[in-house]
């Protein structure tokens, strides 16, 4: 299976000139935007934070700090308001960091994944399930 590297802009609603523009993995199997610990000076202060626990693929769980709000804006897409999971990441020598995009912030900006085409592309309508009629 190939990667998907999106080209995503993250800014502070509190703080506008405070914003990071980075590639980010696509990975459907986290729910959230994650970034490393180390970056979130650049996004300035903000309003609201919390600490929140993250089960990684290896079932370890894992302490993050959700901060918000802030505008995430995948390049090509619709920018949406939500939050980032700051957490300790490891990066190797000479590489950088791999930050995530995950599928809430996919779903919430009209975005799918074309696995054939290695590639996001828009969705044209939100999910919606049937309104209950009584």
């Amino acid at each position: 299976m190939g990667r998907i590297i999106a080209q995503v802009k993250i800014t502070n609603l509190f703080e506008e000139d405070k914003f990071i523009q980075c590639g980010m993995l696509v990975d459907t199997g986290a729910g959230a935007l994650i970034l490393p610990n180390s970056w979130k000076e650049k996004l300035g202060h903000f309003k609201r934070s919390e600490v929140v626990e993250l089960l990684l693929a290896n079932h370890e769980v894992v302490k993050g700090e959700a901060c918000w709000p802030v505008e995430i804006k995948i390049d090509g897409f619709r920018p949406v308001s939500n939050e980032v999971i700051f957490v300790d990441m490891e990066q190797q020598p000479g590489e950088n960091y791999e930050p995530l995009l995950g599928y809430v912030i996919l779903e919430q900006a009209q975005v799918a994944v074309d696995m054939l085409g290695h590639r996001l592309v828009p969705v044209k309508y939100i999910d919606m399930k049937k309104l209950a009629t009584t």
